[in-house]
C-alpha cells in the first residue's frame, strides 16, 4: 500500500500526463481512497503549489502558467533519482565547515534533510532558506537581491556584491543540463552568481540527474575543469563517466 507521500507523488504524476482531471478520473485512478481522502490529497497539493485544484479536478501546473519550468513542477520531476542525489550528497556535508546552497528543487531536499550541526550555510534560495530555518547551530546567511518568482530565488550584481568576502570550503550547484560547452542554466543573473560562486570554492559539486546530461541551455556557467564532484544518479551515460574520469571528476 502507498503511503500518503507517494499516493500524493502519484496523483501529481497522473495530473500532469492528462493536464487536467475530473475529480471523477481521480476516483478511477485511486479506487481504494475515499473521497473524503482525495479531496484533501488535492486541497495540499494545490497549497504546495504542485497542481492547480479548478471546479470540479485539478489542471497541471504547466496547463494553467504555460511555463513547464518553475520551481514547483520541477519539484515533482525525477524525485526518487534526486532522492539518490540528497543521500549521496549528506555524505559530504561536514560541520565546522563553510557551504553554500544553490537554488532549486534538488538543492531545497537536500536542506530539508541537513542534520542541525554547527556550521555556516549561504544561500540565495527563499526555499532552501525556509527548510535551513529549523536548524539551531548552523549560522544560515540569506543573500538579498532581485527577486526570480519562478525559482523562488534572489539573483543580480546586489546578490554577488554580499559574497565578496566570503570564501566557501564546499558549494552545491544545481544544473539545468550539460553539453559540449559545460554546465548551464537558463537565467543570464541566476548565471552570474553560479559562475561568482564556483570561482571562489575550494570543492564545487554539482547536484544532477542523468536527464540534465545533453540537455543545452543559454548560459555556461562551469567548465569540467572547475568541477570536483558530479552527484548523479545510476543512469548517467558512459561518454558522460569518460569525460569526467578525464577530467579527474569524483562521480558520485
Amino acid at each position: 500500500m502507498d503511503t500518503m507521500e507517494q499516493r500524493r507523488n502519484r496523483i501529481v504524476e497522473f495530473v500532469n500526463e492528462r493536464s487536467s482531471i475530473t475529480f471523477a478520473d481521480l476516483k478511477e485512478a485511486f479506487p481504494e481512497v475515499s473521497d473524503m481522502t482525495l479531496r484533501t490529497d488535492l486541497k495540499v497539493l494545490d497549497s504546495e503549489a504542485k497542481i492547480i485544484r479548478v471546479h470540479g479536478g485539478a489542471k497541471a501546473v504547466t496547463t494553467v502558467l504555460g511555463n513547464d519550468d518553475r520551481l514547483a513542477l520541477r519539484e515533482v520531476r525525477n524525485i526518487e533519482k534526486k532522492e539518490t542525489i540528497v543521500t549521496k550528497a549528506m555524505s559530504l556535508v561536514k560541520p565546522d565547515t563553510t557551504i553554500f546552497l544553490d537554488s532549486g528543487s534538488t538543492t531545497t531536499m537536500l536542506a530539508r534533510a541537513l542534520p542541525d550541526q554547527p556550521m555556516m550555510i549561504f544561500t540565495a534560495s527563499l526555499t532552501v532558506a525556509m527548510e535551513l530555518s529549523r536548524l539551531e547551530q548552523a549560522d544560515v546567511f540569506v543573500i538579498g537581491g532581485r527577486l526570480n518568482r519562478n525559482s523562488r530565488s534572489m539573483y543580480g550584481q546586489a546578490a554577488i556584491e554580499q559574497l565578496a568576502r566570503v570564501r566557501f570550503d564546499r558549494a552545491f550547484i544545481g544544473v539545468t543540463g550539460y553539453d559540449d560547452r559545460g554546465f548551464n542554466c537558463g537565467h543570464a543573473e541566476e548565471n552570474a552568481l553560479k559562475r561568482y560562486v564556483v570561482s571562489h570554492t575550494e570543492n564545487n559539486v554539482l547536484l544532477m540527474d542523468s536527464s540534465k546530461v545533453g540537455k543545452s541551455s543559454t548560459f555556461t556557467f562551469a567548465t569540467p575543469d572547475q568541477v570536483d564532484i558530479v552527484i548523479s544518479d545510476d543512469d548517467l551515460p558512459d561518454s558522460f563517466l569518460a569525460m569526467c574520469e578525464r577530467e579527474s571528476i569524483e562521480v558520485l
